[in-house]
């Protein structure tokens, strides 16, 4: 694009930015508007400023976006609210914007992810030997144990008792968080790395649960991940868009250099992996708490398993459509 295309297209953008901050400057408050979407322009305002500089455009041009850029600097950390405030605004309406804006990417890794994982389950009913050329007999026949009918407690291998959910707390939370973590960097090997985790994973859990519904464990096999399901299989879904997004800007990176390609994309792509977090934090909590109880009936765990993937659904189908916080 040429220098004259670009400032055309973006001069009204940067004198509306240029108007809120002698607002800002002279101690005046400018419209409530202009002050929702300021951190969301300031953040344009750098990348247009990094485009510029990476095509070479006169010194005049990049001088003036520098200073716009270093006065909202100051500006935005004047004004901005605390941290506690901007994760709160971040998880009840930008995280959800941040996810819808990025369905493409969300789309392709659902679909990878739910595929095989459906695909290798069907696989493994019609063809139960199929399960060993994933897992050996050993983990076969732990997995065999953690869902026995007849076990005290669903999902683990042993006996334990309550007061040991503290310690399945712990061990939930670090291995779901390393899958999502590989699966997201996965995407610095070019989108290889987050879609040989997104398929290994999907077909890791397909052939388990098609292994013990075909042996009759269906009920205490489903009812107990149908419950954390919603928010841990969301959460590597999420994980992996991260990742392909990373890939992406690596693989294409139109006339930035991948350097700047990259570094643009991880900016949205680590606020999805922190939002991938959070959703892995509350599954590890549902999965140590309630999801390897026995006591409630498999029609309860199914309802409120039920009720849950409806709630996460929703969530980010309806958060943040009625709010201007930034993402």
């Amino acid at each position: 694009m040429k220098q004259s295309q670009f400032e055309s297209r973006h001069q009204a953008e940067w004198q509306v930015f240029d108007e809120t901050l002698d607002a800002f400057e002279r101690g005046k408050k400018p419209p409530s508007t202009l002050i929702a979407e300021f951190p969301a322009a300031y953040r344009r305002l750098c990348q247009q400023l990094a485009l510029a500089q990476a095509r070479g455009y006169s010194t005049h041009s990049i001088d003036n976006l520098q200073l716009l850029v270093q006065r909202g600097h100051q500006q935005l950390y004047r004004h901005r609210s605390p941290l506690t405030g901007r994760l709160l605004g971040f998880f009840l309406g930008g995280f959800g914007r941040l996810v819808r804006n990025e369905w493409r990417y969300v789309a392709v890794a659902s679909l990878l992810f739910y595929a095989s994982l459906l695909g290798m389950g069907a696989l493994v009913l019609a063809y139960p030997e199929l399960v060993y050329s994933l897992i050996d007999p050993e983990q076969v026949a732990q997995m065999e144990a953690m869902y026995d009918p007849d076990t005290s407690r669903l999902g683990r291998f042993g006996e334990r008792d309550s007061g040991d959910d503290w310690v399945m707390f712990g061990y939930y939370v670090m291995h779901n968080i390393g899958i999502a973590f590989q699966t997201f960097a996965g995407g610095l090997l070019f989108g290889v790395g987050s879609l040989f985790y997104l398929l290994f994973n999907g077909l890791m859990i397909g052939a388990v649960a098609g292994h013990l519904t075909g042996i009759g464990y269906h009920q205490p096999f489903w009812s107990f991940v149908v419950g954390h399901g919603a928010f841990e299989l969301t959460a590597i879904t999420l994980a992996g868009a991260a990742g392909l997004k990373l890939g992406a800007a690596l693989v294409a990176p139109g006339r930035l250099t991948r350097t700047e390609a990259l570094r643009l994309a991880a900016a949205k792509a680590v606020r999805l992996i922190i939002g991938a977090t959070v959703l892995l934090l509350i599954a590890a909590f549902i999965e140590a708490y309630w999801s390897s109880m026995t006591y409630p009936s498999a029609p309860v765990k199914y309802a409120v398993g039920a009720l849950l993937w409806l709630l996460v659904g929703l969530y980010f189908l309806l958060s943040g459509r009625n709010t201007h916080a930034p993402d």
